[in-house]
């Protein structure tokens, strides 16, 4: 079985790429909605709260692991590796690379959370990847928030994208790298805001080939969610960002004494 964990449903964005791959994969969800968002955290407290979420999955019978999130990914995969070296971790990061490829103005907006972009994993990415073009950033206040509460297309959802979005477009931007998780469950209100001719790039899909690289799928698919937050509203919000046709069950986590525990 699989395990996947994200600061909350931002994570089930990459499950749906993973699914479509190996859709006999067996996979456990930890979405850990009670401290969403996760970006402005310090990285000790990210590190407590992903070796939390690893520590749940490997016990339910995980013998590998995903790190739905960014910002989770830059402060805790290396972390976690050395904690658990014979187990497969799989991180997320913005995609710089492809965004570079694509852009034709030289121009590439990232959308992603503080935690990320401050992050020497970014740093990393932009030095490698990015020498010869213009990398514009956008910390999105508030993009987390609304996910979290199934608001993906409302008016005020709109004006948030639009706040930060439309800088990015007047600096010439005709790529834009969703670098959270959360974000890729906003992009159709994100397309039609930005046009057509503006590519949106995340790694869901990437990740999902990795996790085909080096995980032998299940012959018994499945998906099982959990939430340290309200399991009516993640499993609302959980069926918007899934296929239509899953309908799975929720089952509330919680925290304590620095370990997750069924509720």
């Amino acid at each position: 079985m699989l395990g996947v964990f994200d600061s909350g449903l931002g994570g089930l964005t990459v499950v749906r790429e993973i699914q479509a791959l190996l859709p006999t994969m067996a996979i456990a969800y930890v979405g850990d909605s009670c401290h969403a968002p996760y970006g402005s955290r310090p990285e000790e407290e990210l590190r407590r709260l992903s070796l939390g979420q690893a520590e749940f999955l490997l016990a339910e019978g995980c013998t590998a692991l995903v790190i739905a999130c960014n910002t989770a990914t830059a402060a805790a995969a290396g972390y976690l590796r050395e904690r658990f070296p014979t187990t497969p971790i799989i991180g997320m990061e913005p995609a710089v690379k492809p965004a570079a490829a694509a852009t034709k103005t030289k121009t590439v907006g990232v959308l992603a959370t503080v935690g990320t972009l401050q992050s020497a994993r970014f740093a990393a990415l932009l030095d490698r990847f990015a020498s010869d073009i213009t990398v514009l950033t956008r910390a999105c206040p508030g993009w987390v928030e609304a996910v979290e509460a199934g608001a993906f297309d409302t008016p005020e959802t709109r004006a948030l994208l639009r706040r930060d979005v439309e800088p990015l477009l007047a600096a010439g931007a005709d790529t834009l790298v969703l670098g959270c998780t959360h974000f890729p469950a906003l992009r159709e209100p994100l397309q039609k805001l930005v046009g057509p001719e503006v590519a949106l790039i995340d790694t869901g899909s990437a990740v999902a080939r990795r996790v085909v690289e080096l995980v032998k799928p299940t012959q018994m698919p499945g998906l099982l969610l959990y939430t340290s937050g309200n399991p009516t509203v993640f499993s609302r919000s959980a069926q918007a960002i899934l296929s239509a046709e899953q309908r799975p069950s929720v089952l509330p986590l919680v925290w304590k004494n620095g370990r997750l525990e069924n509720a």
